[in-house]
């Protein structure tokens, strides 16, 4: 139950820090969402719904298996919010391909109620492939100019959206480090984090994310209050 204590307490996450990108305005909600405004596209990544039951049936630790409830559960909160006409999945929207096999009938139809009525894009991801029997639009990648929408960023690459890293930082606030999820953004690209309930996080310090990003590239942290400060390891 603690974790659909999680999803109630997203009532709370109105806040969103409004960025640039390819001439376009983005806002890193609280959340974990990536909402476009003009376009009324709403961008998550990493949902990775089904991992506690892949993780159990492979033999691995029993984990409290309501993280799909709870994921679901802050995404439907954030359509009810703002009504997107656009929803885009960046990719690792399960767990594994067999997931999407493991869902029950009120999981399917609480994924069905969520697409109705607006369109839907599953990107491929290195996880899964695209839930092919849930509807919806399948795609490796999503063109939407000036923007690109994809699961892994491509060095190079400028107005690009994506996830995969499920990047998060570090904020020492009053003697106290907190960690929290976060967006990491510069002049050509956004990485989202993880969306998913039972997702760890990759330091936005490491390695793989600071060669991705530009000197002066910035973090938002996500959570009750989003806070935007310069990407850890970075021009400070």
């Amino acid at each position: 139950m603690a974790l659909l204590c999680r999803a109630m307490d997203m009532e709370h996450y109105e806040n969103a820090t409004r960025f640039p990108l390819a001439g376009s305005t983005l806002e890193a909600r609280g959340s974990g969402a990536l909402w476009w405004p003009d376009a009324k596209l709403l961008a998550v990544s990493d949902l990775h719904l089904g991992k506690s039951e892949r993780i159990a049936r492979k033999g691995g630790s029993l984990l409290p298996p309501y993280e799909t409830d709870d994921t679901l559960a802050r995404l439907d909160l954030e359509i009810d919010r703002l009504d997107p006409r656009t929803v885009v999945c960046l990719g690792d929207s399960f767990d594994d391909d067999a997931s999407v096999e493991g869902l029950s009938e009120d999981t399917r139809l609480w994924v069905s109620r969520l697409m109705a009525g607006r369109r839907w894009v599953w990107i491929q991801g290195n996880h899964d492939p695209g839930p092919v029997d849930l509807g919806g639009t399948h795609l490796a990648e999503l063109q939407k100019p000036p923007l690109t929408f994809r699961h892994i960023a491509k060095t190079g690459a400028s107005g690009e959206v994506s996830g995969h890293y499920h990047p998060k930082a570090v904020l020492n606030a009053r003697g106290r480090h907190v960690s929290r999820p976060c967006f990491l953004y510069d002049a050509d690209r956004v990485i989202l984090p993880a969306f998913g309930t039972y997702t760890g996080g990759l330091r936005s310090s490491m390695p793989a994310l600071a060669e991705l990003m530009r000197p002066e590239a910035l973090a938002i942290l996500t959570g009750p209050f989003t806070v935007e400060i310069p990407m850890p390891g970075r021009a400070q």
